[in-house]
């Protein structure tokens, strides 16, 4: 079985996870690295895809947002926009899908079982969306979001979770374009007395990945990858190391 470096990286800004992905994503291609997993939560952002109906569908102002202690970036990733934020589990996976399947819909529909099965841990039925419904739901309501990013069969981007976010900050766009479509969280889906918690919710959906992509996890205290990204990101930035 093929390993998988997990790297908990604590909270990250936006421009910081993406500049790390963009090297990462170089050292994949390059096989200075194995798959690799980032795990990590964000600063509340409103992070746009690529598709250019995405500014519209940001309903508060610039100025609203900042108030509110938010910030808009641009995002490499497909999809629409979306919210990230303390509480809320991101996972972005680098994997060289040639040592897998050179399938995307088979990449994604992992990535959506993986949270799927994260769900049922905490005894919460999910599913994946119809068409035009991207991500997973439990009923009709919205749980995880996905929006990956794939060159030369690298992966970067992936996953955003609700876990216990603010989910308050859902109501100032239309999440991923979709209209009159609710945001839920783990922590809201849980029959009464149950407990969630990040490092819970971190632990199963890493159980989950590893059997999803037949990987075997290997966690670092201080991964390889990162001395050779430490010109750019010096270890002393990053919290959580």
């Amino acid at each position: 079985m093929r390993s998988l470096s997990v790297a908990r990286l604590g909270r990250v800004p936006y421009a910081r996870a993406q500049a790390l992905q963009r090297e990462l994503v170089g050292l994949r291609r390059n096989r200075d690295i194995g798959d690799t997993l980032l795990l990590l939560e964000h600063p509340p952002v409103f992070t746009l895809g690529r598709l250019q109906s995405c500014d519209q569908n940001v309903l508060a102002t610039r100025e609203e947002i900042a108030a509110a202690g938010a910030s808009v970036e641009q995002s490499e990733r497909g999809g629409n926009v979306t919210f990230h934020g303390p509480g809320q589990l991101v996972a972005y996976p680098i994997l060289d899908l040639a040592d897998h399947r050179k399938n995307m819909h088979w990449f994604v529909h992992s990535l959506e079982d993986v949270m799927i099965e994260t769900a049922a841990s905490f005894g919460v039925t999910a599913r994946r969306g119809e068409p035009g419904e991207e991500g997973v739901w439990v009923e009709d309501r919205k749980l995880g979001a996905l929006g990956v990013h794939v060159r030369r069969w690298v992966t970067s981007h992936g996953i955003a979770l609700n876990v216990e976010p603010e989910l308050g900050f859902f109501d100032m766009i239309v999440p991923c374009g979709l209209h009159a479509r609710p945001v839920t969280s783990l922590a809201r889906e849980v029959a009464p007395g149950r407990s969630v918690s990040m490092h819970e919710a971190t632990q199963q959906f890493t159980r989950a990945f590893s059997a999803a992509f037949a990987l075997e996890v290997v966690e670092e205290e201080t991964p390889a990858w990162l001395a050779a990204c430490q010109g750019e990101y010096p270890l002393s930035t990053w919290r959580g190391f």
